[in-house]
């Protein structure tokens, strides 16, 4: 199993925990995937189309036999890894009755809010994110991008290959800049339609081709807000797996104050004051509220309540030139 020391910030992120170890120089050995797939002590994640399957207690991490008897397919199940208990895998399984001791839960207000008041472990929903991901890719993979063919899967799932053109095919995971745009005492936070009321968030966007995580959070903050950064300094990462993207938390500091903003993204953009930060993280502002902890946001905000300005404005080394 892996490890991730105190000071690893994006571990204490929603999704951020996996301690699987995956297996990865294994996974072209036929002979021990299946050993895996056929050990008593092998577990899966499973869903049903994009909607996790719970058990009682907050339950996703379900036993081989109670695999078996909602119909898991182990040849198809895609491998995670091993942790001290066996071999976990994430698998699909077809619609059951309203009569099982099951839901069909989805994955985000799962993951902030628990079902039926009970969290589940932040440690479990690392490689919850890691199933969510890998199945949704799977299932939009069915066919070869270079030649149409139907694709079969291989590396324990890792991959996809295409019999027609000898194509291989691998999960892709998006990029996706999430920054806080700093100036002293004030923050740059933004809304969509979708939020709830009075709820403010940080600014993102995803990466396009060609361009740096810094480049791409200058970018972002023109777009959605008109306002002109320039250190960039990264702080943490998040898996998000929605479908299956990776968010770069950023800090920028912000050279202009002035919002104009040239896309039509956001509900509303304003600056926020530092002192604002805490009880809207923590749900006692009067007005306003901030993302919740699962939230890569929540840390980057709660980072900046802390320490202040200086999130930005550490020495940075001098760039190496070419």
């Amino acid at each position: 199993m892996l490890t991730f020391p105190a000071h690893d910030y994006s571990a204490a992120t929603g999704f951020g925990t996996n301690t699987l170890d995956r297996l990865s120089e294994r996974r072209e050995d036929a002979a021990f995937i299946a050993s895996l797939r056929a050990d008593t002590a092998a577990r899966a994640i499973l869903f049903v189309g994009e909607l996790i399957v719970v058990g009682e207690g907050a339950q996703v991490i379900h036993p081989k036999g109670l695999v078996d008897a909602l119909g898991g397919q182990w040849d198809e199940a895609v491998l995670l890894g091993v942790d001290g208990t066996g071999p976990l895998f994430a698998a699909t399984v077809e619609p059951f009755g309203e009569d099982a001791p099951f839901t069909l839960e989805n994955l985000r207000p799962l993951a902030v809010e628990g079902a039926g008041g009970v969290p589940v472990p932040r440690d479990v929903l690392g490689a919850v994110a890691q199933a969510r991901g890998v199945l949704g890719w799977h299932m939009r993979h069915q066919f070869c991008s270079n030649c149409g063919a139907p694709t079969v899967m291989a590396q324990a799932g890792m991959r996809r290959d295409c019999p027609s053109c000898g194509a291989h095919h691998f999960p892709r995971t998006d990029p996706v800049v999430i920054m806080l745009a700093v100036n002293g005492d004030k923050c740059l936070l933004g809304r969509q339609t979708r939020f709830v009321n009075g709820v403010y968030s940080c600014l993102a966007g995803f990466m396009e081709p060609g361009e740096t995580v810094e480049a791409a959070v200058r970018r972002e903050i023109w777009e959605e807000a008109g306002v002109q950064t320039s250190r960039v300094s990264y702080h943490a990462s998040q898996p998000w797996p929605f479908p299956s993207s990776l968010m770069i938390g950023c800090f920028a500091q912000a050279t202009s104050t002035d919002i104009d903003p040239r896309d039509a993204e956001l509900e509303d953009v304003r600056w926020f004051d530092r002192a604002d930060i805490a009880p809207m993280l923590d749900q006692t502002h009067p007005i306003y509220a901030a993302p919740p902890p699962v939230a890569i946001a929540h840390h980057l905000l709660r980072a900046y309540s802390v320490h202040g300005a200086p999130v930005v404005l550490a020495d940075a080394p001098t760039p190496v030139s070419a």
